[in-house]
């Protein structure tokens, strides 16, 4: 008697079987026209209104176009407003000098014209109100430098290229507590001291300023960001502030090295785009070996106080959102709805390997679509922008990369979280209305004056989905500038792909509890 063998297969199981699955479901996806329709219109979307808005932002002062802040060492605007009591340095050397107070005054109301520029200011310092000594490679705005100042709250510092800053001694600066600050010079290397005393001395930091010119420009100077207080109520939103100027008493100004034999020259440095006191208002006075420095504005990182210009041209990632969400949706409830589920669990009975493959295919449709969409927006809103007279903050190509790439996979995974949650619900409707409840609605009431406390708007991008919108964030926060740092400016209390990261941690919870809930219960 012949035995016979059973028969096996030879089809090999695993990834042949998913490919298959993904093969099913983009043949699904891509034959329901409604579906694919909306796709298009997502894209459509988001470009429209990125173009809408480009064309129809238009910034003006008085016949001209909005001024453009100076350019950084990096590339990047900058604020670089001061007083500068000067002299060159040919050569290695180095500045060493005691500072013993840093007092200002600041306005609550802007600056009054016709009338002195100090009328009416109150006596006070702002937290980054500066003084102290600077070597600059020349005096025009944006020119590389190393600096050690005091400050009005943050202590002593070393600051360079204006976003290199390293801590000091802490504390306020006084009589009773002076502060000794030194630079030095080798090369192209400045190395900044400070100390307590005079006689111990504590390195705060080693920088090396490219492109320094063997006769660089030094001294002591001051300077003072704006003063400004933001209130919010159900109406709105208000902020109410001025310039500021800061004032530092030196004395002990010892030098090394080439230094002429020539006084001291003091020079006003101040940018159109910068809040700052009229220069009658600045200047320095000496007395033997005493001098004492006033200077209005900043040397920092320019903060914008709004949405940058990329931010602005994807201004319609919401409606594209809102569409593509819909599809995701659609995507499993429109199989519930007609009762194709069963077919399709029939035909394949591992329902978290179908589950997916639909947020397989899904993902790959909607970042596809995004990419596409984002890619060609930013281009041509910016072009529009910058024909309507809007300056365009000039980012890195790796931050330009996060943007266009990060809003693309925001959307995918939206769309995945949409599948998610309609595998859940079992309910268009519902399905919709959550999705688009967790994503959207945290971010408008963050970003609306006057509906949330700033504090509590932040929390809200912070746990929520809307903390994915992040991504799109085109301006840095920088610790040593104060500004109005919140969604409604343009800026997210987490970092970009941190911000992401939340999203993407909601949609795999929803997409876990969708398996589970999609193995467990009857179709």
């Amino acid at each position: 008697m012949t035995a016979i063998a059973p028969y096996r297969s030879e089809r090999v199981t695993g990834r042949d079987g998913f490919a298959q699955l993904l093969r099913a479901e983009w043949t699904k996806f891509r034959t329901v026209r409604g579906w694919v329709i909306g796709t298009l219109v997502g894209a459509l979307l988001i470009v429209g209104l990125g173009v809408l808005t480009g064309a129809n932002s238009v910034c003006s002062n008085g016949n001209q176009a909005c001024p453009v802040p100076p350019t950084g060492p990096d590339g990047g605007w900058v604020s670089d407003s001061l007083y500068f009591v000067r002299q060159p340095l040919a050569g290695n050397g180095s500045l060493t000098v005691r500072v013993t107070s840093l007092t200002g005054l600041y306005s609550t109301h802007g600056q009054a014209a016709g009338a002195s520029p100090t009328a009416g200011m109150t006596p006070g310092v702002q937290p980054w109100s500066k003084a102290g000594i600077i070597i600059r490679a020349s005096t025009a705005q944006g020119s590389a430098y190393a600096a050690m100042i005091v400050t009005g709250t943050h202590g002593a510092r070393m600051q360079w290229d204006f976003t290199g800053d390293t801590a000091g001694l802490a504390g306020k600066v006084s009589a009773t507590s002076p502060r000794w600050l030194r630079l030095t010079r080798a090369g192209d290397v400045i190395r900044g001291y400070d100390s307590a005393d005079g006689a111990q001395w504590a390195l705060v930091g080693t920088v090396k300023l490219a492109k320094l010119p063997a006769t660089a420009q030094a001294g002591l100077f001051a300077t003072s960001p704006g003063h400004s207080v933001t209130s919010s109520s159900l109406g709105g939103s208000s902020t109410k502030g001025g310039p500021s100027l800061a004032t530092g008493a030196f004395d002990h100004v010892t030098r090394q090295g080439s230094w002429p034999a020539a006084g001291w020259t003091g020079q006003d440095i101040q940018g159109s785009t910068d809040m700052a006191l009229a220069p009658s208002a600045q200047g320095f006075t000496q007395a033997g070996d005493r001098l004492t420095v006033s200077g209005s504005g900043d040397v920092a990182p320019a903060a914008s106080d709004g949405p940058s210009a990329i931010q602005e041209t994807l201004a319609g990632t919401f409606a594209g959102l809102i569409t593509l969400v819909v599809i995701g949706v659609m995507f499993i409830t429109g199989e519930y709805r007609r009762g194709l589920i069963r077919t399709t669990l029939a035909a394949s009975p591992r329902r978290g390997r179908v589950l997916a493959a639909k947020a397989v295919v899904l993902a790959c449709v909607t970042f596809v679509t995004g990419l596409v969409a984002v890619a060609v927006v930013i281009p041509v809103g910016e072009h529009l922008l910058h024909e309507n007279g809007n300056p365009i903050y000039p980012l890195p190509a790796l931050a330009e990369i996060r943007i266009v790439a990060g809003t693309a996979a925001l959307l995918a995974v939206a769309a995945v979280l949409a599948l998610a949650v309609g595998t859940l619900l079992r309910n268009s409707a519902g399905a919709i209305t959550a999705v688009i409840a967790s994503i959207v609605l945290p971010y408008l009431l963050a970003i609306l004056p006057g509906v949330l406390p700033v504090s509590a708007g932040e929390w809200l991008v912070r746990v929520t989905p809307a903390a994915a919108f992040a991504v799109q964030q085109g301006s840095p926060q920088y610790a040593q500038v104060s500004a109005n740092y919140t969604p409604a400016s343009g800026y997210y209390p987490l970092a970009p792909w941190a911000g992401f990261a939340v999203l993407c941690a909601w949609a795999g919870l929803a997409f876990g509890l969708a398996v589970v809930l999609l193995r467990r219960r009857d179709v």
